[in-house]
């Protein structure tokens, strides 16, 4: 299996760090446990929803992604793909299109539920057929994010931090999200394929199930099949830290844009790009999604993360949150609270089991 990696540094020997595969409720025990002791010293465990306080819950559970980016001013939404949202009903699928014409869309094009997480829903078409069957997917009553597909190959996720009292914010972690492909021999199935890949085969339980018309498919000698879209590491795409490319010139472009979304002060921006050195300039990429507090900086699943790295990593920017909330907070915002958050997470675990499975 290889993948298309906007550098030359891969993770060979590395198929899987050493926490890649423990179980979420595992993993991030001591992360709660932290988060907790932060809520206690600061005497409100709701207090990181306040960074954001224009999002709803600052992005921990339950927000609305379009609602994130209708924020962005002039300036922003220059970065920012095209997109419309479409609710699903009867008439969903000529609305979308009403809507889709207005704003200038063509296909192929991605939709997303407006309320999900770690890629859940996410569809990419290519035909108006397409278009119609995934609206008819999704329950009745879900609102949907149809967005332009980004003709660049590459994505990166950009955590971004701005201390309300300061003039900057920094970009404090960047990680590559890279699409894991299998290339055919003309020989072997694409279940053998992967079956003999060190990484994929310890992954077939994420890998089949959205291949599993084409399994017993041999693919043509030197073909390549991508294996997921949706660049999220569960989904199965591979993560790597990317911190050696994050520049003054990124810095500066990132903060420009984000100044741009009132509030806005702690979460991760995803964004496609063309080239590392573009990205590198701060040009050349668009943004396709911008997520709150909730985010994790996702670099700590490049398989080479020792699991201690890992958590300092999650430890500093959970401190950082609620600081950052503590600020707000004196400036007179008030943080989501506990049981509102919670049954938005309800809500929020409802919806993504109900959506059809990500591309």
């Amino acid at each position: 299996m290889t993948s298309h990696s906007p550098s030359l540094q891969g993770n060979s020997g590395h198929p899987l760090s050493s926490f890649e595969t423990m179980p979420d409720w595992l993993f991030y025990i001591p992360v709660v446990t932290y988060y907790i002791l932060l809520g206690l010293r600061y005497g409100d465990l709701c207090l990181p929803t306040a960074a954001n306080p224009r999002i709803e819950t600052g992005g921990l559970c339950g927000e609305s992604k379009s609602g994130i980016l209708d924020l962005a001013g002039s300036v922003a939404s220059q970065w920012i793909a095209p997109y419309v949202t479409v609710t699903t009903s009867t008439k969903d699928y000529e609305r979308a299109l009403e809507s889709m014409k207005k704003k200038g869309l063509t296909l192929p094009a991605v939709v997303k539920p407006d309320i999900g997480c770690n890629g859940s829903g996410v569809k990419l078409i290519r035909t108006y057929e397409e278009l119609a069957d995934i609206l008819a997917a999704f329950p009745r009553g879900v609102k949907l994010v149809i967005q332009k597909l980004i003709p660049y190959r590459h994505e990166a996720g950009l955590f971004y931090i701005r201390h309300p009292d300061r003039p900057n914010g920094i970009i404090s972690s960047l990680t590559y999200k890279d699409i894991p492909t299998l290339t055919g021999n003309g020989r072997d199935t694409i279940l053998s394929l992967l079956r003999q890949d060190p990484r994929a085969s310890l992954l077939l339980d994420v890998y089949t199930p959205r291949l599993k018309d084409r399994l017993e498919e041999v693919l043509p000698e030197g073909q390549t099949l991508d294996l997921v879209f949706a660049g999220n590491h569960c989904k199965g795409s591979i993560f790597r830290n990317g911190k050696d490319d994050i520049t003054p010139a990124l810095t500066r472009r990132l903060d420009e844009i984000m100044k741009d979304i009132p509030d806005f002060h702690f979460g991760r921006v995803d964004v496609k790009f063309d080239s590392v050195e573009s990205l590198r300039e701060g040009k050349n990429f668009e943004i396709i999604e911008i997520n709150g507090i909730g985010s994790e900086a996702t670099h700590i699943w490049d398989s080479k993360t020792t699991l201690r790295e890992a958590y300092a990593t999650q430890f500093h920017h959970y401190h950082e949150a609620f600081l950052i909330g503590a600020k707000k907070r004196k400036e007179g915002w008030k943080p989501c609270p506990l049981f509102y958050g919670f049954r938005l997470w309800f809500r929020q675990r409802d919806l993504i089991a109900s959506y059809p499975l990500n591309d």
